[in-house]
């Protein structure tokens, strides 16, 4: 049986209105093999992780430039807890100083890609991190 193909959801919290790197984060994804959903702009943390449900999706790739990476990126992992959906992967992108990366991934971030980040890195990473979930 053939190991099925990613699920990636490219998520956008809060009030950010600047979609431009998400868009290019879910087409180098889709350009990689993997199944992109793309939740949009706007999108509450418990309104990501019903869609990442919804979608059976491996990972969730959340893209921020707000500023507001410290509060919504760990709640986006507190509400897969609440859910029991903890093994869905979550990643962040964006405008992210370095100090904030160490708590971040102690609120369960698995992995945090800053401004120059190549998309093929972050292609290399997903495949070299993230199983597709039974």
């Amino acid at each position: 049986m053939a190991e099925r193909t990613l699920r990636v959801l490219v998520g956008k919290p809060g009030l950010d209105g600047h979609d431009r790197g998400a868009k290019i984060i879910a087409r180098a994804f889709r350009d990689a093999g993997f199944e992109v959903i793309y939740t949009g702009l706007h999108q509450t943390p418990e309104q990501i992780v019903a869609a990442a449900i919804q979608e059976d999706v491996d990972c969730v790739g959340l893209s921020i430039l707000s500023g507001a990476h410290n509060t919504l990126l760990p709640r986006v992992c507190q509400v897969l807890r609440e859910k029991n959906a903890e093994d869905i992967k979550v990643f962040g992108g964006g405008v992210i100083p370095e100090d904030d990366i160490p708590g971040l991934k102690a609120a369960g971030i698995s992995a945090v890609f800053t401004p120059g980040t190549s998309t093929e890195d972050i292609v290399t990473w997903i495949r070299g991190n993230i199983q597709p979930r039974m």
